[in-house]
């Protein structure tokens, strides 16, 4: 095994105490740094331990100031024009997306090393799978021993590795996968599965995420974490105790009869199928920096780019076609100047912006395909019209500023169907995530119309598109219908899904270090709904 040994004045730099894991904000990358020590690793045939230097010297008041050499924490861009995570930037699907497995300990910080590395990597969608969703399901006498913490979960018995292989495969194939959630307080599984849409990264972590072989053919780049025991009992008796509802002796017992020797049985034998070992966790600069170098070239070859070059791709360029800008009639931007204004109370803003989304709709209606048809009028003459051919209209809202706009569709659109889509961002991975879903049946043959009242990185829509296209709705039956968007999201959602046809009254250019669109309306739904008013 290759050893690593970082310089001193590195190491005096990214030097912090040991304790209980927090959950700090992740740096990131250095865009000048040149260190390409990684772009050779050769899997199995060699591995890196980097360790820290013994007696570290005593930083200067410059060095307590600054940040590690190797990471500097910037703003992360959230920007995800390309077709991520589905499609590359050459438009064509990509083959498969990078398995990085994290193995380690219990509370040996595998999350934490996790959540860095996603921040670290800057790349558009990154999956984080936990193998602690993976307990299988106890029966009536395994809860009872499990209740009594006599029950081993630190044992390979104790996970529903067929289900983990299955999902994990079908991930790394940008399928779309259900997660299981496990709740720790009661032992069990619980009734609602998690929906995860395909990543460019996945990063898997769990105790035994090396002990079994078919997870192993899986895993791109295998990663121990390798943390003192004594650091990891402390920080599993703080977590078990305040999160998990457990007693102190308990912990203890299971510990010392379940957790240590597992760890001695089935973990620690795993460490030389690593190619990286990485002792302290998260603060090891260091090594989470050679990490996502490595990362980075792979996906390289992959033709997967960061965000910062999918950011700039299209600034200065036209506007797409599959735009459709509304007339900026005096009307509409009389409208625009009453809702852009911070004075303009509550229920002014809400009957203008009713207006607004009216007129857009009306507009967007323009684009539905018509066929021909003869009538006859009540004088008996023939009238050559126009009449939708087919199809059924369904309007979907991303949830809750989208919903602002059902009232106006339903008004203009007869016996129309609706759905919705709740989707939040994910403060770990900074990813959007769908966290309901409900649409009306055979969606796949209607025109759906998907509103939301503002668009500005283009994440979510990005999100609620594809989860329209894996329930068959063709990309030309979508209409992307909004009140004001940024140059940026345009871009993107076009970019992703040249097929949809992109609807609004008004297009800004830019996008804040918040992602707020400048000059923008403001938090849409909280104007809406009067949520950011002071309470009486």
């Amino acid at each position: 095994m290759a050893t690593y040994t970082s310089p001193e004045e590195d190491m005096t730099m990214i030097h912090k105490d040991e304790g209980v894991e927090e959950d700090r904000p992740a740096p990131r990358p250095d865009s000048g740094s040149s260190d390409d020590s990684m772009d050779s690793l050769p899997g199995h045939a060699q591995r890196c331990l980097l360790t820290p230097s013994l007696s570290p010297r005593k930083r200067t008041t410059s060095q307590s100031k600054s940040e590690p050499p190797l990471l500097r924490t910037s703003k992360r861009t959230i920007y995800t024009a390309g077709r991520p995570p589905w499609y590359n930037v050459a438009g064509t699907t990509f083959t498969e997306a990078f398995v990085i497995g994290l193995c380690g300990g219990s509370a040996s910080g595998k999350t934490t090393v996790a959540n860095k590395i996603i921040e670290a990597l800057d790349v558009p969608w990154v999956v984080l799978l936990s193998m602690d969703s993976f307990y299988k399901v106890l029966n009536k006498e395994e809860q009872e021993l499990a209740g009594k913490n006599e029950y081993n979960f630190d044992h390979p018995d104790a996970f529903d590795f067929e289900l983990l292989v299955t999902v994990l495969r079908k991930l790394k194939k940008g399928k779309s996968i259900k997660v299981p959630v496990y709740d720790f307080t009661s032992h069990s599984r619980r009734k609602d599965w998690k929906t995860v849409y395909g990543a460019n990264v996945v990063i898997f972590e769990g105790i035994l995420a090396f002990a079994n072989k078919e997870l192993l053919k899986l895993l791109d780049m295998k990663v121990f974490v390798d943390t003192d025991s004594d650091i990891r009992l402390v920080r599993r008796l703080k977590r078990d105790i305040t999160a998990r509802g457990r007693d102190i002796g308990g912990v203890i017992r299971q510990y010392n009869r379940f957790v240590k020797p597992a760890f001695e049985q089935y973990i620690e034998p795993t460490v030389p199928l690593a190619d990286i070992v990485v002792p302290r966790g998260g603060d090891n600069f260091v090594a989470l920096d050679l990490i996502v170098q490595h990362v980075h070239s792979q996906l390289e070859k992959r033709e997967i780019t960061v965000r910062s070059a999918l950011a700039s791709a299209h600034q200065g360029q036209p506007l797409p076609k599959t735009l459709s800008l509304m007339l900026a009639t005096p009307q509409v931007r009389g409208m625009h100047t009453i809702i852009r204004n911070k004075e303009t109370n509550r229920d002014e803003f809400i009957f203008y912006s009713k207006r607004l989304m009216r007129l857009l709709i009306e507009h967007a209606l323009s684009f539905l395909p018509l066929k021909p048809v003869l009538v006859e009028t009540p004088q008996g003459a023939l009238y050559e019209g126009k009449r939708l051919s087919g199809s059924r209209i369904t309007g979907v809202s991303i949830l809750r500023a989208g919903e602002t706009m059902e009232q106006a569709l339903t008004a203009v659109c007869k016996d129309i169907r609706l759905g919705k889509i709740l989707i939040q961002t994910n403060h770990h991975t900074g990813e959007p995530e769908l966290h309901y879903l409900r649409l009306p049946k055979e969606i796949s043959e209607d025109y759906v119309i998907l509103m939301d009242s503002t668009v500005s990185t283009g994440a979510a829509a990005l999100m609620a598109i594809r989860v329209l296209l894996d329930h068959d709705v063709p990309e030309e039956r979508i209409f992307l219908l909004s009140l004001l968007m940024a140059e940026m999201g345009v871009h993107s959602v076009a970019y992703a899904f040249p097929g949809v046809r992109i609807i609004t009254t008004a297009v800004d250019k830019e996008v804040n270090e918040q992602f707020h669109i400048i000059p923008g309306i403001g938090n849409f739904g909280d104007r809406y709904f009067g949520t950011d008013a002071p309470l009486d």
